[in-house]
């Protein structure tokens, strides 16, 4: 039997229907059940109420390149009644990917943020990129979220940057539901994913999905917890996935399927209760006699509370391409995620419901000015008020409050806590900015966390922790390539310093600095495509043509020998004479693994003698020391400094102290045997077993080390380091190589020694001797 039912856009005929159900709701699981809307019935924003924050969900869409991110979130968006069609990335019509780049390269660049309802719940999602190049991306938007979906194509697991993702999510401890997408794939295999996710993320997968046939015969998914048989068998216009039929398991069903689903059960049963001790009583209580009389309702709140405590990661399956599994997941999303207040923010209580906010992406419109996206924490925000910016101490004013939809926005009369709010009319707010309603809210809540402190531990907070309570902003990772840029005239070099000032407050991971001998103006970003996105950007939205220099590699400095060095410097400004004397010792330092760069030590009888203004203007000239290293003028790490005096003639300014140490720094420097430090990428390359041969070959003349060769299905996953300067072009040679069919990531994984005959190559390089 058919039925499909068009719900209204207004919750309160919703909310009617639901009161005037039919009696026989005993058999209307046996109907085709439909998340539709009529033809033209397309929900619009200003229909979605504010809801409880505990029907508010913040999640993520987070996956490696090409695993469905965009193609998912467009059928959340079609399935929810906020698009009249379904989009594809390959026909540059979907709703996230809205920048011109985006759309002719079909990948994500920017994270977007769209707001929608399902059911009762509102999900505000991040779609997220899946390049290694715009990984602040990721960071950022993950900063700010609550729960997150890993989507993964079935057919090759987890990938490398699937990897980093779920890195950056175990970081801020966000709960994830894992989806995989793409069971439609000849290669699809369950078992395989499961273990890769077991074996590679270190995870523990909740498999709450069996598929229905395999491959191109994928037909629908059994819920393992409720027994619901779903398949999406639609030929007419239902092909669009809403319609599909939704039963319970009957014992007339494939025998196959039936001892398939019984045997997954009792492991989910059995799994679940060795993780929820709550679960585990229930069944010995209870259900003693027969644990698969469990009701559904307990198993599902056993499972939330799995996934909330991150002991289990549910595990759900799907083809969002082919429209299957969609409205399954956006289920799990709402009944498994946590809420915002399920979340532990532990500064945030100190502010209790006065407005607390965390500035997390800027975007500039060309009519509204600069757009800042805010996560709201505590209180309300409304229009038309004043806001006080904590790091920036300071007081803007909003003019208007939007909610996002990629790139169309709502504007809205107010919005309160647990949701992500867009703004127009903040100036100076960048990203990891704490915005708070007032300068007296943050002080007050200092003053309750202060209060708090000292009956918790019997000790006041230090001035600077109680001063400000500002919320971790998002860490931003150094760039690894840079160039330079000219504009075609002089007359548009101040355009093109504004277009830059607009990027890099939109985009924390492009640096931009003078070169201080050539007075050219050098681009920093995180990979080839993200520099070459970021000039058609200014092209495209600048109106400026713009020559980028040759790419070039940002290498580090670092020293092989221990030295200890003095200098003095007596200068005579105006009638003051001004002397120092310092020494100091710089040293190889191992540490430098652990992520801080360099080491500065005192010496107990210098660190007695001087005062706290000296030590600061001694600290800024070790520091300055560090930018500028001896072979090549790169910045330096792994060194450790050790100040062993520093004497001073009375009246002698603190700016002559730092000269003094960042001399003395140079010169021991130049004397302890310099070593250039090269970025070494962590490279995988998916590849046909009949290219392996010719792409091996590639890597050894590019300095490669090839540390694994797996096997995935029919393809051979090849895991090595190559220096990064040898990986320039590497995406047209490889396609080259394997006709192609192969497909490569990199990221980032250390900083090596450069051998001396690649060091005297690049020395000489440098100083134009080849």
């Amino acid at each position: 039997m058919q039925f499909g039912v068009p719900f209204s856009v207004l919750r309160g005929c919703v909310r009617h229907c639901r009161s005037c159900s039919l009696p026989a709701c005993g058999w209307r699981a046996q109907w085709r059940r439909s998340y539709s809307f009529l033809k033209d019935d397309v929900k619009s924003l200003r229909a979605v109420v504010n809801p409880d924050i505990s029907k508010i969900r913040n999640i993520g869409i987070m996956a490696h390149i090409d695993a469905g991110k965009t193609t998912t979130t467009e059928r959340m968006l079609y399935y929810s009644g906020y698009t009249r069609a379904l989009g594809d990335v390959d026909d540059g019509d979907t709703v996230t990917d809205y920048m011109a780049q985006e759309r002719e390269r079909g990948i994500t660049i920017q994270s977007a943020a769209v707001t929608f309802d399902w059911k009762e719940y509102r999900i505000n999602l991040i779609d997220t990129p899946g390049h290694v190049d715009f990984t602040l991306e990721v960071e950022r938007a993950l900063r700010v979220l609550d729960g997150a979906v890993a989507v993964f194509d079935a057919s090759a697991g987890v990938e490398a940057q699937t990897l980093t993702v779920w890195r950056q999510a175990d970081k801020h401890k966000i709960p994830c539901v894992c989806f995989l997408n793409k069971m439609d794939k000849p290669g699809a295999s369950l078992s395989y994913s499961l273990e890769s996710i077991k074996t590679k993320l270190k995870a523990n997968p909740v498999l709450l999905q069996i598929p229905i046939g395999s491959g191109k015969g994928f037909i629908g998914l059994v819920d393992l917890i409720t027994k619901q048989r779903m398949v999406w068998q639609g030929k007419s216009w239902a092909d669009d996935g809403r319609l599909f039929e939704s039963r319970v398991l009957e014992p007339t069903d494939d025998p196959e399927l039936l001892e398939e689903v019984d045997q997954a059960r009792g492991g989910l049963i059995e799994q679940v209760a060795d993780l929820d001790d709550e679960f585990a009583e229930l069944l010995l209580g209870k259900y003693s006699d027969n644990f698969d009389a469990v009701p559904a309702g307990k198993f599902q709140e056993a499972v939330r509370r799995v996934t909330l405590a991150r002991k289990g990661v549910p595990v759900l399956c799907g083809s969002s391409l082919k429209n299957k599994g969609v409205q399954p997941l956006l289920d799990a999303i709402t009944a498994y995620l946590p809420a915002p207040n399920e979340r532990n923010h532990d500064l945030v209580r100190w502010y209790k419901d006065d407005l607390c906010a965390l500035a997390f992406k800027v975007v500039h419109d060309k009519q509204r000015g600069p757009l800042v996206f805010l996560r709201i924490y505590s209180g309300t925000m409304k229009p038309q008020s004043a806001i006080y910016n904590i790091n920036r101490n300071g007081t803007e004013r909003m003019s208007r409050l939007l909610l996002p939809f990629a790139d169309q926005h709502v504007e809205i009369p107010s919005l309160s806590a647990g949701n992500i709010a867009l703004t127009v009319g903040l100036k100076q707010t960048v990203t990891g900015d704490t915005i708070v309603s007032s300068k007296a809210s943050a002080a007050a809540a200092a003053r309750r966390a202060q209060k708090g402190a000292e009956e918790k531990r019997g000790s006041a907070l230090s001035n600077r922790e109680s001063s400000s309570l500002v919320l971790a902003g998002v860490e931003v990772p150094d760039p690894v390539f840079f160039c330079s840029i000219e504009p075609p005239t002089m007359s548009k070099q101040a355009d093109l310093e504004h277009a830059l000032n607009c990027l890099q407050r939109e985009d924390p991971s492009l640096k931009v600095r003078t070169d201080p001998d050539s007075g050219q103006t050098i681009l920093c970003g995180m990979g080839e495509l993200h520099i070459e996105i970021l000039h058609d950007r200014i092209k495209r939205e600048y109106n400026i043509e713009t020559h980028l220099g040759p790419l070039q590699v940002a290498y580090r400095e670092t020293i092989l020998q221990s030295v200890t060095t003095t200098e003095t410097l007596d200068r005579t400004l105006g009638e003051k004479r001004h002397i120092v004397n310092a020494e100091l010792t710089v040293s190889p330092w191992s540490e430098s693994a652990t992520g801080t760069s360099y080491y500065i030590a005192y010496e107990e009888e210098v660190e007695a003698q001087i005062s706290a203004e000296v030590r600061e203007a001694v600290d800024n000239g070790v520091q300055s020391g560090y930018l500028q290293g001896p072979l090549l003028g790169y910045p330096v790490q792994g060194v450790s400094t050790v100040i062993r005096s520093v004497h001073l003639e009375p009246g002698t300014s603190l700016a002559m102290v730092s000269a003094c140490i960042s001399r003395c720094m140079l010169k021991a420097l130049q004397q302890a045997s310099g070593q250039v430090l090269e970025p070494v990428m962590a490279l995988e390359v998916t590849v046909g077993e009949e290219y392996l041969s010719s792409v091996l070959g590639d890597l050894a003349q590019r300095r490669g080390c090839v540390r694994d060769i797996q096997s995935r299905h029919d393809n051979k996953v090849l895991l090595a380091t190559v220096p990064l300067a040898e990986m320039m072009g590497y995406s047209t040679v490889l396609r080259t190589l394997s006709s192609g069919t192969a497909t490569f990531s990199l990221e980032l994984a250390s900083y090596e020694p450069m051998n001396p005959q690649a060091q005297t190559s690049l020395l000489n390089k440098m100083a134009g001797l080849s």
